[in-house]
């Protein structure tokens, strides 16, 4: 049963990662189920005090993860359209076999959203799409390292508790 939940733990972790670049899946939390299930196999003992903190953690940047690219768009004078263009810009980079087309992608999203939806000028969009560039890195930034620490954590964990894991090997 031990197996089950290590392995399932696991792959919530590699998901997690994934998520952390995607910004259709919440890769912070989904990380973090993963700990809960690694926890939840039946030879470790359960710690509230570190699944309340990751938790506490998760959920925060999962909160920020919306409001760093909105603070990057608006402290650059950028504007909504600038930002709903990174993020489909974010997409069409990962779907578009474009080299770098996931760094490319929202940025042009973002300039495109401020000069046609939001008809700003030339190079006060330009300003703007670098604002919202730079808001959803750091934003990606920050969910990549939480998730990584998650698996480290989750591989650390498994480690401690490997001789009292009930696997069949």
């Amino acid at each position: 049963m031990d197996l089950l939940f290590v392995i399932i733990g696991f792959l919530l972790m590699l998901i997690g990662i994934l998520g952390s670049i995607l910004p259709i899946i919440p890769g912070t939390p989904i990380s973090w189920l993963g700990l809960i299930l690694l926890y939840l196999a039946p030879s470790v003992p359960f710690d509230w005090p570190f699944i309340i903190i990751t938790g506490v953690v998760a959920i925060s940047i999962y909160v920020l993860d919306y409001i760093i690219p909105a603070i990057g768009t608006k402290r650059f004078g950028g504007s909504r359209a600038g930002a709903w263009g990174t993020t489909i810009g974010l997409i069409v980079g990962i779907l578009a076999p474009i080299p770098f087309g996931i760094l490319i992608g929202p940025f042009v999203g973002a300039l495109i959203g401020e000069l046609v939806f939001n008809e700003t000028k030339g190079s006060q969009a330009f300003t703007a799409a670098i604002g919202s560039f730079f808001g959803f890195l750091a934003s990606t930034f920050i969910k990549f390292f939480a998730t990584c620490i998650y698996l480290g954590l989750f591989i650390y964990q498994v480690y401690v508790h490997w001789k009292v894991l009930d696997f069949p090997f």
